[in-house]
């Protein structure tokens, strides 16, 4: 069957679109249909786990952010793009970091981990000023929340829940 677009060659591309209900099928050559933008022939999948995951802590109040990273960084070392390591979320090399840098990481690590800091567990025994530090900021982000439900008697029992450990930290003088 010949391609129904230049009806030159032979169409190795059948697309059938149902829409509202009616279905409609075309026949088209690689070329037809790469020019007419209804397929895109890459052999890297679009769906990945990493953008799966990702998208569900990213920020749905916020407006879609267009990546502020030049297309032309590299790192020196290894090679490494930053369009490549966006896109398989691994480092090459031990200087990709730097040669990256952290204007441009931030903003892709806060949108696939939900925080640009490391929050892991920190032992009972020796994380005193630590954890207190942690009940502090988890606090605040309760008080944020209460006071942007208008639920102002919770955010002043809050806010002296803070107050009480910051007192707390500055007697240990951390």
């Amino acid at each position: 069957m010949l391609c129904q677009e230049c009806k030159e060659q032979k169409a190795n591309v059948y697309v059938t679109k149902i829409v509202n209900g009616v279905k409609t099928e075309v026949h088209l050559c690689e070329k037809c249909a790469r020019e007419k933008g209804d397929l895109e022939f890459t052999f890297e999948p679009k769906f990945s786990l990493q953008n799966f995951f990702a998208s569900f802590l990213s920020e749905p109040w916020a407006a879609p952010q267009k990546p502020t990273h030049p297309s032309k960084v590299q790192c020196a070392q290894c090679g490494l793009t930053f369009a490549q390591f966006s896109q398989i979320g691994k480092f090459g090399c031990s200087s990709c970091y730097s040669s990256m840098g952290d204007d441009n990481l931030q903003p892709l690590f806060r949108r696939i981990h939900g925080s640009v800091s490391h929050s892991g567990k920190v032992p009972r025994r020796i994380g005193g000023t630590t954890r207190i530090k942690r009940e502090i900021e988890k606090l605040r982000q309760q008080l944020q929340q209460h006071i942007q439900m208008e639920e102002y008697e919770k955010a002043a029992v809050t806010r002296d829940k803070v107050r009480s450990l910051e007192k707390e930290l500055d007697e240990k003088g951390g």
